[in-house]
């Protein structure tokens, strides 16, 4: 019996030992990391850039995505916070870009860093920055009887951004742009002519997609100001384009 007692109690004397051993020493399990995205505002005021954007931040920190907001293109020099980005928001609208901020977005995109943006915040922005325009895949040029209403027309409705939706109206700019044919086009608009008549019939994109090297570029012409998100759609495919650039909905470009 006597034996018995001291096994039994040397046991107990281990066990109390392992348990007093501080949890923190234990392999923990590396949190996930988290979805990080740059949102640059700025440009001409008459797009509401600060207001719009106030629409998506929230959205995108619903999301899960750690968010820095800027309203200075020096947010570009750093390039070691670049590169550690899922996602770049653009709302700048005309403006100039420097050359070494211009080549720090560009080669964040060009080495997988999403990009998008909407109206003239991405498409109207740094005119005579002609590599920017590659990357974005398009400039816009004019928008005839300034705001008109006219209606967009879903062209892939199994594409993860305009899944869904049917053709519908918007009361804003209708963008004319120059186009890349590399563009893997969502929805485009069909111009009347009524402003320009030499335009009539012509079929302009509206919502695209594209690749930069390995960055997903998403943009759509709507959004010329705050108020054009209030149209369920157009709000809606920003931020699935937010998300298919970010990574966040798995699918290529087709």
């Amino acid at each position: 019996m006597g034996k018995r007692l001291v096994r039994f109690w040397i046991g107990m004397i281990v066990l109390a030992l392992a348990v007093s051993v501080p949890l923190s020493t234990a392999p923990q399990p590396k949190p996930e990391q988290k979805r990080s995205a740059l949102v640059v505002w700025g440009g001409w005021d008459g797009h509401e850039p600060k207001q719009c954007v106030d629409i998506f931040v929230p959205w995108l920190k619903e999301q899960g995505f750690e968010v820095a907001v800027s309203n200075t293109l020096d947010s570009y020099l750093d390039a070691e916070k670049l590169k550690n980005l899922h996602l770049i928001v653009q709302a700048v609208t005309m403006s100039a870009i420097s050359p070494q901020q211009e080549k720090g977005l560009l080669e964040a995109v060009r080495n997988g860093v999403g990009l998008a943006g909407w109206h003239g915040g991405l498409a109207d922005a740094f005119r005579s920055n002609t590599e920017y325009e590659f990357m974005v895949g398009g400039q816009w040029v004019a928008h005839p009887g300034d705001v008109i209403d006219y209606r967009v027309n879903i062209v892939d409705h199994e594409d993860p951004i305009t899944a869904g939706f049917a053709d519908f109206d918007m009361h804003s700019e209708q963008y004319y742009m120059h186009v890349d044919p590399i563009n893997r086009v969502l929805a485009t608009t069909t111009f009347s002519g009524a402003s320009a008549p030499w335009i009539k019939g012509v079929v302009m994109p509206v919502i695209w997609k594209k690749m930069y090297g390995r960055g997903r570029v998403f943009y759509t012409s709507l959004g010329h100001v705050s108020k054009d998100f209030d149209v369920p759609q157009a709000r809606e495919i920003v931020k699935r384009g937010m998300l298919w650039a970010a990574r966040q909905i798995n699918e290529a470009v087709r």
